[in-house]
């Protein structure tokens, strides 16, 4: 099937955008949580963000399979042989929902028959005014500012500097396989960055590097990913291949994001 991302990276973009609407109304409450089966935190903020972005893209792309985390989690997953489908983290970075400081997000990302990712869009609803970050694939990567910012502003990967990169680590997953391989790096400066914010300050060239060592959802990577590589960066394992969507289980290996090369 083929897809016209001019035509889909707006909608996309407003469809974020009421989902964010959604958890920020949450946000702005006491927040209960839940835990699930995986022992990973839920809230409603999860939930009704959700439940906006299916029925959004079933309007969307009818017809187009979608695997989301929470569905998912109820073991509603969808049939993907031989079809493009939707990953959806409705609210990645939940522990950092809770913890209350911003670095949460909503990823959407489209994997294409070759699963490889075709478009994505991260918007983070508690920074600025909804800043966003959207990827088209051969097309380019934007960062929109804000609710009113519709034209957004083309991003591009940086080349490590030469005095040395700016290393991104999750806040959850700093382990000593991560302190290991820092301590090998020439002048890195680490710094702890929540949830897919991460690829998206690699691919706006604010940052170099993303290390992680332990496996994670595909949804939770898919969309930033898009983000940085429309932007020219890369995602990949630390066997050098490239990471590809819909394996068994929906899971990632470990893997490296850089900006350009």
């Amino acid at each position: 099937m083929n897809f016209d991302p001019r035509r889909l990276g707006p909608a996309l973009l407003a469809l974020a955008r009421d989902a964010g609407d959604a958890i920020m109304q949450v946000y702005a409450s006491p927040i209960a949580s839940r835990t699930k089966a995986d022992h990973s935190p839920v809230t409603d903020a999860d939930e009704a963000a959700e439940a906006i972005i299916l029925a959004g893209l079933e309007k969307l792309t009818p017809g187009i399979p979608v695997v989301a985390e929470e569905k998912s989690a109820r073991g509603d997953i969808p049939d993907i042989t031989n079809s493009p489908f939707w990953l959806v983290d409705p609210l990645d970075g939940t522990r950092e929902f809770l913890g209350r400081n911003g670095e949460f997000t909503v990823n959407i990302a489209l994997v294409g028959e070759d699963r490889r990712l075709r478009l994505g869009i991260v918007l983070a609803p508690a920074q600025g005014d909804g800043i966003a970050w959207l990827g088209l694939g051969s097309e380019g990567a934007w960062r929109y500012r804000g609710r009113d910012d519709m034209a957004g502003e083309a991003i591009k990967a940086r080349l490590v500097p030469d005095n040395g990169a700016t290393v991104l680590i999750s806040r959850s997953h700093r382990d000593a396989e991560t302190e290991a391989w820092l301590q090998r790096q020439q002048m890195a400066v680490p710094v702890t960055v929540g949830s897919s914010l991460k690829f998206c300050r690699i691919a706006e060239g604010a940052a170099d590097l993303y290390p992680r060592f332990v496996s994670i959802s595909e949804w939770d990577t898919a969309a930033g990913q898009a983000v940085l590589e429309a932007a020219g960066g890369a995602v990949v394992t630390w066997d050098e291949a490239p990471l590809t969507y819909g394996k068994p289980g929906f899971r990632n290996p470990g893997f490296l994001a850089r900006g350009a090369v």
